[in-house]
């Protein structure tokens, strides 16, 4: 419990600086309990004794020291958010919509932002100092990671990819069924001569997208020129440029693992080679971003469900920081086809052979 801080003197000033919820709940006439109650977030208070207590708090200039309750309830409130830059700056949606939901909780964001998913190692001893109540990782984290985190007892969620060797609460969008719907209707609109451009080698959705256009397409026949590239907008002119050169200018589909790369690849399609987008060349992407919807663009795409997808994976997380004990689960939700005006789909695909 704290105690009284000094009283204050006739002329306003403090003796000491420092005001306690003891103070505040004097002035407004409550217990210390209520005052804790209307500051934790979830807490049940009766509307009038919230607004007596927050009058107080304002008129003392109190805040509640986060420091101490977390010394009671022994949790820090700070979510570890692994993700890296490139995820970042091109769907910032993810971290905005996961850092929305863990406010609204009362639990703060620390961020880790990676070059890349293979430097991984390099933050989580900072992680580890920062004590945090739980993570959320849309990175790639190796088996070793992922028995560290269980070792320690600190609850992590994966987004966007699943546990590789150890089982971990996970949520995912169905990259492989996104890939496998873009093949089908490409293939039933006529299409022959396929090229992909992958994103980053150390990517696991990368990985998953190019692995499901793949299986598709040998499922039914057909193959692809793949190239790599980096999640970006120059990546797509510089995939195009290599793909068209392998293919001999005999390309007629391209699917790209994602938005960015697919728009570059648009502009070069139509600045570099004077192709007609979609009559001489379809593309298409993955993630359903905002610049993809630009009527310049207008993408064929497969949109994720980011707010759903996030709200599963805060409701996962905090369950687990509740009880660590829960068993791991995972929650995978299909993306939606955005029909856009950069390829020709078929309006139905063929049946499945």
């Amino acid at each position: 419990m704290e105690k009284r801080s000094p009283r204050r003197t006739g002329t306003g000033e403090n003796v000491h600086s420092a005001v306690t919820s003891y103070d505040v709940a004097q002035l407004a006439g409550v217990s210390q309990s209520a005052v804790s109650r209307c500051f934790r977030p979830g807490s049940s208070i009766a509307p009038k004794t919230r607004l007596r207590v927050l009058e107080a708090a304002q008129q003392l200039g109190y805040a509640p020291n986060a420091m101490a309750s977390g010394l009671i309830t022994r949790r820090t409130n700070l979510v570890a958010v692994l993700i890296s830059n490139l995820t970042n700056l091109y769907y910032p949606e993810v971290l905005a919509e996961i850092t929305r939901r863990l406010s609204d909780h009362g639990i703060r964001v620390l961020l880790f932002a990676l070059p890349a998913e293979s430097e991984v190692d390099s933050v989580l001893d900072q992680v580890w100092r920062y004590r945090v109540d739980g993570a959320i990782a849309a990175l790639r984290l190796s088996p070793d990671q992922l028995r560290d985190f269980a070792r320690r007892r600190v609850p992590v969620v994966l987004y966007n990819r699943f546990g590789e060797g150890e089982a971990v609460p996970s949520v995912c969008c169905d990259s492989v069924g996104g890939e496998r719907q873009l093949v089908d209707r490409l293939i039933a609109a006529g299409h022959k001569a396929f090229g992909i451009i992958a994103g980053p080698d150390d990517s696991y959705v990368s990985q998953e997208r190019v692995r499901g256009a793949r299986e598709r397409l040998e499922e039914r026949g057909r193959s692809a020129l793949v190239t790599t590239g980096s999640f970006d907008y120059s990546s797509g002119n510089a995939g195009l440029h290599a793909l068209m050169a392998q293919s001999q200018g005999k390309l007629d589909a391209l699917i790209c693992a994602n938005d960015l790369m697919a728009i570059g690849a648009i502009d070069c399609a139509r600045n570099d080679f004077a192709l007609v987008v979609p009559d001489d060349l379809s593309i298409v992407g993955f993630d359903g971003v905002a610049p993809a919807m630009w009527s310049s663009y207008q993408l064929s795409t497969i949109r994720q469900p980011v707010r759903r997808m996030t709200q599963a994976a805060v409701d996962m997380l905090l369950e687990r920081i509740g009880d660590p004990d829960l068993p791991p689960e995972v929650r995978t939700f299909a993306g939606a086809l955005i029909e856009g005006s950069s390829a020709r789909l078929a309006a139905r695909a063929e049946p499945l052979p």
